[in-house]
């Protein structure tokens, strides 16, 4: 998902008008709607702004996830930060492979 898109969603989610986030950010509604649209790159400080706003992470607003949290690894329990650690360790080969095997290993479980 765009984070233009995402944006929108949180904003109409929360029953806020253009025109309130224009003023929030210090610009005006015309250049907000240009965002909402995907005219516009917003500023890095401007999204950090709308994260504060709507209590969700950066990583969420950019779409990186779905989580409203976003992708910290203190969220994780340490039998997955282990293997986080793990795999960060392994080449771009031994990763695909990895998954391949987790894939397989799915697969029969399953």
């Amino acid at each position: 998902m765009a984070y233009y898109q995402r944006i929108r969603d949180l904003r109409e989610d929360s029953d806020a008008t253009q025109q309130r986030l224009a003023e929030y950010l210090g610009t005006s509604s015309q250049h907000y709607g240009k965002y909402e649209n995907g005219n516009a790159e917003i500023p890095f400080e401007r999204a950090i702004m709308l994260a504060e706003y709507y209590g969700v992470s950066l990583d969420y607003i950019a779409g990186l996830t779905n989580n409203k949290r976003g992708l910290s690894a203190s969220s994780l329990t340490d039998d997955q930060q282990e293997l986080l650690a793990f795999v960060s360790g392994l080449s771009q080969e031994e990763r695909c492979l990895l998954k391949r095997l987790i894939r397989r290993l799915g697969d029969t479980i399953k």
